[in-house]
């Protein structure tokens, strides 16, 4: 059972005045005005409001006493964590040469009468590598590849695809040099003599070569219309694009391969006619983080005693993928201290610290007084009058990182040859630090898992340790085909509006967010445990619904509110009958979205609810509807396009 602090007095002011007024009738029985109106009623009314403050701080000295058993075992307030955001840097133009966007170049959202600037720093180095057309061939996904570089060449032309057009079929284009992380433009010449398909919908496919296999490059825009018309390709290259032979050429390979069209999807009657490809680089995209770097700071002089604390000069300090590290000035020269996150392990003459990242602190190792009356140090004790200072820590993070796409147009470090910057999704994984109401029940979860994996329960508690910015951690253990797996599903935290569509990239954690955890958990799960940590399994689902709107509510505001209603019910995090994220595995059922739109205001009447699986890539949906959506105990649905008739 739950221990109850005691409140030590639980009267307030108008008991207190009651009390006061009894004991006047006692002592004083010559008084006899009680009324507000006299002098001396207001007196005690005085006093009661005084004696009402003092009792309710004495009744905080258990929750303090609280706070400081929560000390005394470690439990720290968690850091905020910072955002992060894909951000592309465009050329001015196409360069010669490679240019390199160096780690820790800032940019900004743009400063407003009402907000202040975001800013964003890079957190790697990235090249954007100079290109130019090498080779083109055709031919079929699994081989019978063709060079056609000499017809580009002589300006005779030639069919992309062939005749007729199959699925399978696919452009290759190769690029002097490979371009990860780059944006390429691509100037083509091409046409399309009997029917085409539908410029804003062709059933193409970009992708590049990685070593391993062909993934898929983002189209920025499609100036040809489906290889339709001459006109610009941007793509934007994933990060593992590597050189390869193709039809014996080495090139930065890149194709455009036909995939299979949708029922209702127009296809080629005729492959489309090439008669020149221009490319270059443009721009390149890498991550930034919602983090300013703070370098070299002296942050003091140390007076020789152990358990040093040290003010740090901005605050709060935001997590980093390398660890911090300090510098103590000695006669011996600059000595290098190391970050731990405990003193437990740390002996007399380990050079340790650690960060209190909330409150902007510095600490160094204690000493404790043992049985035998002697002192033992849990890390070593800078001599007095040595200078400390840190190389290099980095402020920021919490929710306000979280800027939507678009918003970070701002380049503070100035680059040559760079004309703008975007971020063209939002800003994910900002989260505020810690309170201290969540620490105060997070504590006794700590004690009772004492950092070892047993239950499901110690899982989730200890992926959120690891990773603040999860939105959820679901345990799914084994079954009894695999009783020693142990799935760990986590959805990261979505910035976006609840009340809207969710785009379907937010919802996979990065790569780094899934090393952090395989690294926090590895070590404390149970021997002979094997852990697969790995999102959900989401199911698109698609609602198509036919209301009725009330005589006395407009249509048009009735749609709206539906719409926002369904993509709420169904939204990973905000969804669900209790508001926190549609249960795991619970089937989504047409009674569930009859109650939802019912509740709406100036709905008078569901005429008509159909559900679709739908598929988020291909952005489809199946043909017919059904009455009910099974999930696995490892699946999870979100939201795709709904679709709302209201009639009068």
């Amino acid at each position: 059972m739950t221990l109850t602090a005691p409140n030590l007095d639980d009267r307030r002011f108008q008991q207190l005045v009651d009390d006061a007024k009894r004991m006047i009738q006692q002592r004083c029985p010559e008084w006899t005005d009680h009324n507000v109106s006299d002098p001396g009623v207001t007196l005690v009314e005085a006093f009661a409001t005084m004696v009402d403050q003092l009792m309710y701080r004495l009744n905080r000295v258990p929750e303090r006493n609280y706070l400081r058993f929560l000390d005394l075992i470690g439990v720290q307030l968690f850091a905020p964590a910072a955002a992060r955001a894909d951000v592309t840097f465009w050329l001015s133009a196409a360069q010669p040469e490679t240019i390199t966007v160096r780690a820790g170049t800032e940019v900004a959202t743009l400063r407003t009468e009402h907000d202040e600037a975001i800013g964003f720093s890079t957190v790697d180095d990235l090249a954007i590598v100079s290109c130019a057309l090498q080779n083109v061939a055709t031919g079929n996904v699994g081989g019978n590849v063709r060079d056609r570089t000499v017809e580009l060449q002589d300006r005779v032309g030639f069919d992309c695809f062939a005749e007729p057009p199959a699925p399978g079929n696919a452009l290759y284009v190769g690029l002097t040099e490979a371009v990860p992380s780059c944006a390429v433009l691509l100037r083509i010449d091409c046409e399309v003599e009997g029917i085409g398909v539908d410029p804003l919908d062709p059933p193409l496919r970009w992708e590049a070569w990685n070593g391993e296999d062909w993934v898929a490059c983002e189209v920025d825009r499609d100036g040809t219309g489906g290889l339709n018309r001459p006109g610009d390709i941007v793509l934007h290259v994933p990060v593992g694009h590597v050189p390869s032979v193709l039809a014996q050429q080495r090139a930065g390979w890149l194709r455009c391969v036909l995939v299979e069209p949708d029922a209702d999807q127009p296809f080629y009657s005729e492959s489309p006619k090439l008669r020149a490809v221009e490319a270059s680089t443009i721009g390149g995209t890498t991550v930034a983080e919602h983090a300013e770097p703070v370098l070299l700071e002296e942050i003091g002089r140390s007076d020789g005693s152990a358990g040093q604390r040290f003010e740090l000069q901005r605050r709060p300090v935001a997590l980093s993928a390398e660890p911090e590290v300090l510098r103590v000035g000695t006669d011996d020269g600059w000595l290098v201290w190391s970050l731990v996150d405990s003193f437990a392990a740390s002996a007399e003459h380990d050079r340790h610290f650690r960060i209190d990242r909330q409150n902007g602190q510095l600490l160094l190792g204690p000493a404790v007084r043992q049985p035998d009356g002697t002192l033992r140090s849990y890390g070593a004790v800078p001599p007095k009058g040595a200078v400390l200072r840190l190389d290099r820590y980095r402020i920021g993070g919490g929710a306000a990182g979280n800027v939507a796409a678009h918003a970070l147009r701002v380049l503070k470090t100035s680059l040559p040859f760079v004309s703008e910057v975007d971020n063209r999704r939002a800003a994910i994984g900002g989260v505020d630090g810690e309170q201290v109401s969540d620490a105060m029940v997070r504590g006794p979860l700590s004690l009772r898992t004492a950092s070892r994996a047993v239950t499901a329960e110690d899982y989730e508690l200890l992926a959120r340790e690891a990773t603040p910015s999860l939105g959820r951690v679901h345990c799914v253990p084994g079954n009894e085909d695999e009783p020693n797996l142990v799935r760990l599903l986590v959805v990261p935290r979505l910035s976006g509006d609840p009340e809207a569509q969710v785009d379907f990239a937010t919802l996979r954690p990065s790569d780094e967010v899934l090393q952090r955890l395989a690294e926090h958990l590895e070590p404390r799960r149970m021997l002979g445990a094997r852990l697969l940590i790995e999102p959900p399994y989401y199911r698109a689902v698609t609602v198509v619904a036919r209301l009725k709107a009330a005589a006395d509510a407009s249509s048009e505001r009735v749609r709206p509110a539906a719409l926002a209603a369904l993509y709420r019910l169904l939204h990973p995090l905000a969804g669900g009958p209790r508001e926190g994220g549609w249960p795991l595995g619970r089937a989504v059922q047409t009674g569930d979205i009859h109650a939802c739109l019912q509740r709406v205001r100036g709905v008078e009447a569901v005429e008509d609810v159909r559900l679709y699986v739908a598929d988020p890539v291909l952005g489809t949906r199946s043909e017919s509807p059904v009455e009910r959506i099974d999930l696995a105990r490892t699946e999870l649905v979100f939201p795709f396009e709904h679709q709302v008739l209201v009639r009068r």
